[in-house]
């Protein structure tokens, strides 16, 4: 039997339950953020982000989604993480480095009174490249607004790697679209073998986007850092949004500014902590 302290937080109200697992690791992450994400008999949260050691950066970080499947990059969550290590002086440092699945990004840290209120990212350069996503499909060349059928219904799609593969519609109205029926449809299509997130954005203008989000392995949430970047990424390859300008994209739980450029895609946006609390775990059950 283990006692977990852990913390929630959330980043434009993509919410993860936080722990430190500087000294001590948890058996079965898996199992555990599959309970502890559930929103009626558990804590409540889009999955379970572990903060672990590196020999490469100042932390590594490790997300789950609430199904148990481990992600290899969330903007969101690794705000989240730079806010825990700064807040709890454990890296008291304005640019620090984390370790991921998608690679060491760098996180400038933006802080109040000894708090972090904010962090821009660099997520790096998207990966255009079909075998990025993957895609079963007999192309080499990138995928920009090309037409897509799926179940009977016609879209133009874009696709987009930002270390975890999206899929992004442009659309005149994104409150139209089902999610819950339309999002698992992308998620689970054999054409991606290793499933997809997928992305419905609205231009609002040359500097603003509005966006719904279907995650594989957790559905729709109220944000997506990575998806965020990879429909600024769409945006501005459809001719819609300008290349190397900061980009408004509005989530259903907040926004980020995002910057495509020569050098690699930036995201800026807030963390948030909610609460603090300590669970009994066994492996398999919380008690």
């Amino acid at each position: 039997m283990m006692n977990i302290t852990f913390t929630k937080m959330h980043g434009c109200g993509n919410d993860y339950i936080y722990i430190n697992c500087l000294e001590n690791m948890i058996e079965n992450p898996e199992g555990l953020s599959r309970l502890v994400s559930d929103r009626h008999f558990g804590i409540g949260g889009d999955g379970v982000v572990l903060i672990c050691p590196s020999e490469i950066a100042d932390a590594k970080m490790r997300m789950f989604n609430a199904d148990g499947s481990e992600g290899k990059m969330c903007g969101n969550a690794i705000r989240c993480v730079a806010k825990y290590l700064y807040d709890h002086q454990i890296v008291p440092k304005n640019t620090m480095s984390i370790d991921t699945l998608s690679g060491v990004k760098i996180i400038q840290v933006y802080a109040e009174n000894g708090k972090m209120t904010s962090a821009t990212v660099d997520m790096g350069k998207p990966n255009l490249e079909p075998s990025a996503l993957p895609i079963l499909m007999d192309r080499t060349e990138s995928i920009v607004n090309m037409p897509f059928t799926i179940e009977n219904k016609d879209y133009h799609i874009t696709t987009v790697s930002m270390g975890n593969p999206h899929c992004v519609i442009i659309t005149d109205n994104i409150e139209s679209i089902n999610l819950p029926i339309v999002g698992p449809t992308f998620e689970l299509n054999p054409i991606f073998p290793e499933s997809v997130n997928t992305e419905f954005i609205e231009i609002v203008s040359r500097t603003s986007i509005n966006m719904r989000v279907w995650e594989r392995g957790s559905g729709e949430t109220l944000a997506c850092g990575t998806g965020a970047c990879a429909s600024v990424v769409a945006a501005v390859l459809n001719g819609h949004c300008d290349f190397d300008t900061d980009i408004e994209v509005n989530l259903l739980g907040g926004k980020l500014i995002i910057r495509y450029s020569d050098h690699g895609v930036f995201m800026t946006g807030p963390a948030t902590t909610v609460f603090k609390g300590e669970i009994e775990w066994d492996g398999y059950l919380i008690r």
